[in-house]
């Protein structure tokens, strides 16, 4: 570029004194310099027409011939186009392999634009969805118009993904949206079918199986209390027939936890949503953990507001809340504080139970929700648990859209909170 801009720095020279040269010679100088700029700029113009048709039909011609700066500038658009034709034909390989590879996925994927149009999707996504090439640049509501995924899709939180039967119902699927670029989303399809099916029988045979043992039970404990209650029993089948009651009273309350766990995975959480008033449902609490406590006196408080409800099932929320107030009590030293505290700000509503008891390790915090698990069995144990009750209070506060916040330390006692948004307010 820089020879040819030199080269023509010379012709302008050369030029301009030739010009002047004859000029001088002919005594018309000024008019021969505004001639010779006049053709010299024909001249520029001339090229810059050659360019324009050349780079109009580029891909058919080659460069016209050129000197000078001209010449320069036909190299370089050159070599540029001859850049960009390898870049395009790396970035269109890129994108071959990106498609290749995606439609080798087994889930599907969706490419929405900003505006919620089908972009792209794969072939999975064809099967699942039943999408065909015609559907591209249409909404994808249009298509999936389960009224969970439409308002799942429009409030644009996709922080979990979201299970929902297959539009021809055939199947059961798992949508996962996720943002990237500017507005588009990305959408990834799982088919489940297979593993809800295995969950929805594992949560069959739990509720048959208990319901299938309540009976016989009832009777087993039946037939103890009326051997117990017979006079002048030896001392030895009294204690066999007191341990026997004891265990059928476990028995009993293990299998009303997997009845009650049973049926908040299965029924529907939009039934029986009422407004619930907090503070009758947690005196009637308060005054059933007294009544646990006896002889331990531990000292029970509530604190909370006459006029606040919550909108929900009564019957749900009682079960959740007391399974925390009665594990405070339980595993709780004598004469221990256990005190009930409602809170409210502008986003959320807490219903905190918090004790002054032992405390737990940190390292059990995350797995206390989980069925069965046991920070201590021997404990468990003794105070007559069955594993279950913080997994029916997780199940409980999901069905209204609620957490379970848990914070504790060794000998300083625990905080079990109840975290609802503030929309549940009635």
């Amino acid at each position: 570029m820089y020879r040819g801009f030199t080269a023509e720095i010379r012709r302008v020279i050369f030029f301009t004194i030739l010009c002047i040269g004859f000029g001088l010679l002919n005594g018309y100088l000024e008019w021969t310099l505004i001639l010779g700029g006049s053709v010299y700029m024909g001249w520029m113009l001339w090229q810059i027409h050659r360019l324009d048709v050349w780079l109009k039909s580029s891909r058919r011609k080659d460069p016209p011939e050129a000197s000078g700066i001209w010449g320069d500038i036909f190299d370089s658009i050159i070599r540029l186009q001859k850049r960009q034709q390898r870049e395009k034909g790396r970035l269109q390989g890129m994108i071959k392999r990106g498609r290749e590879t995606t439609a080798a996925l087994r889930d599907g994927a969706v490419l929405l634009d900003n505006r919620g149009n089908l972009d792209w999707f794969n072939r999975s996504a064809q099967d699942m969805l039943g999408f065909v090439s015609q559907d591209q640049g249409h909404p994808l509501v249009n298509y999936i118009r389960h009224p969970q995924f439409v308002h799942y899709f429009e409030e644009g939180d996709f922080s979990e993904p979201l299970d929902l039967p297959s539009p021809d119902g055939d199947k059961r699927l798992l949508f996962q949206i996720t943002r990237f670029g500017q507005g588009e989303h990305l959408m990834i399809v799982r088919d489940i079918t297979r593993i809800y099916k295995l969950e929805q029988m594992r949560k069959d045979f739990v509720a048959n199986v208990s319901h299938e043992l309540r009976t016989p039970l009832t009777v087993i404990r039946g037939y103890v209390e009326t051997l117990s209650m017979t006079p002048e029993m030896p001392p030895v089948w009294e204690k066999a027939l007191g341990q026997m009651e004891q265990q059928g009273q476990r028995m009993t309350a293990l299998i009303n936890d997997l009845i009650a766990l049973s049926k908040l995975e299965t029924d529907s959480s939009d039934h029986d949503q009422l407004p619930v008033k907090l503070q009758p449902l947690l005196s009637t609490i308060k005054s059933d953990a007294e009544a646990l406590s006896g002889d331990k006196s531990h000292q029970i408080t509530l604190n909370c507001d006459n006029q606040l409800a919550l909108l929900g099932n009564e019957k749900e929320l009682h079960s959740a809340i007391s399974n925390l107030v009665f594990n405070a009590v339980k595993y709780s030293p004598e004469g221990a504080n256990v005190d009930i505290q409602v809170s409210e700000d502008n986003q959320h509503i807490r219903i905190a139970v918090i004790d002054n008891g032992n405390g737990i390790d940190p390292i059990h915090l995350p797995r206390l929700t989980e069925r069965f698990y046991r920070v201590d069995s021997s404990r468990t144990s003794a105070t007559g648990g069955t594993g279950l009750g913080l997994a029916i209070v997780k199940h409980v506060l999901l069905r209204h859209k609620g957490q379970l916040e848990i914070e504790s330390k060794l000998g300083k006692g625990s905080q079990f909170t109840c975290v609802f948004p503030v929309s549940r307010k009635a």
